[in-house]
């Protein structure tokens, strides 16, 4: 009997050793804080996904920026050496031009409209599109309108005349601020800080969290609520990592990506309108209500000039926009 059992745990062991070799981590950086709405969406998809594949999937998850900037984890993974990243729509407009459509200054008319794009299959089209490109995005997550904040009012596009505006390295972020009069500037994310209180740049543009989990909110007294974009995050994953799963875990990768979504859309509407409230009552910050349609009249024509560039980007554009009678 004793030798029965001891082949048996044996055995056992040989198995559970055989399963845990074919274990598969997945590493994935991003560059916001571990208590951020977008950091706990992606640990709740880590969680579901290791569910879902009986451990063999699992997500090792990089907050601050530890294994390198948005830039450079995007390069990393284009070159197999990272698995996964959240990166954004603005940023990825570098790699995949589809993102560009996203991106375009008062495309969305509602935050319904944007959520139906994005859960759809406009959404699905887009994150399938860079498959060649060395990666493929798996989920998106709100992260609010941007609006510009910094150390005036910007009630209207002459607010932002010779202002020099911290934008991300993006065409069209850069095109959106000299439509608008304003000089931009691009800096990394971990540099902002400093580059605001030191008056490198005179303001940037973000959603309301940028204000109290970067402290933007402590150089920056001004929030001006035009609400510009809605430029979504963007979860991507190389193409080796997504060749080296089975379509059974592949599925339960974009199902667990699926599920995330719709719970960090409610987390994030709670996190925003809380970011307002701390900005204003610990940070001094004020927060301006903004007429958005001279905003909207300036930047209008990045429509057509996108557009323009590809059959691709004025199908997605058409499509965009008809979603929003949908």
């Amino acid at each position: 009997m004793k030798t029965v059992l001891t082949t048996a745990l044996a055995s056992t062991a040989l198995v559970l050793a055989a399963a845990s070799a074919d274990a598969r981590m997945l590493r994935l950086n991003h560059n916001n804080p571990p208590d951020h709405p977008v950091h706990v969406a992606m640990q709740q998809m880590a969680d579901r996904v290791e569910e879902l594949t009986g451990g063999d999937i699992r997500i090792q998850i990089f907050p601050n920026g530890q294994l390198g900037t948005q830039r450079e984890s995007m390069e990393l993974v284009q070159n197999c050496a990272l698995d996964m990243a959240r990166s954004n729509a603005s940023e990825l407009e570098a790699f995949e031009e589809s993102y560009s459509a996203l991106n375009l200054p008062y495309i969305f008319q509602s935050e319904d409209h944007f959520n139906k794009v994005i859960t759809g299959d406009i959404g699905a089209d887009i994150l399938a599109a860079s498959a060649d490109k060395g990666f493929r995005g798996v989920a998106f997550y709100t992260e609010g309108a941007r609006s510009f904040y910094g150390d005036k009012p910007i009630l209207s596009p002459a607010d932002l005349e010779g202002v020099k505006v911290r934008v991300q390295p993006s065409p069209s972020a850069i095109r959106m601020v000299e439509l608008l009069g304003g000089n931009p500037t691009p800096i990394s994310w971990g540099e902002l800080y400093s580059a605001l209180q030191q008056g490198v740049v005179d303001a940037a543009e973000n959603n309301p969290t940028a204000l109290t989990t970067a402290r933007h909110g402590e150089v920056a007294k001004h929030f001006s609520l035009d609400e510009h974009t809605i430029i979504p995050s963007v979860v991507v994953i190389s193409t080796c990592a997504w060749d080296g799963m089975t379509p059974e875990q592949q599925e339960a990768l974009q199902t667990a990506a699926l599920e995330s979504m719709a719970d960090q859309r409610e987390a994030w509407n709670i996190a925003s309108d809380a970011a307002i409230e701390e900005a204003k009552a610990e940070m001094g910050v004020e927060v301006h209500e903004v007429d958005k349609t001279a905003f909207a009249e300036a930047v209008a024509p990045m429509i057509e000039e996108t557009a323009a560039r590809s059959d691709n980007l004025r199908s997605l554009i058409e499509r965009i926009q008809a979603a929003a009678d949908e």
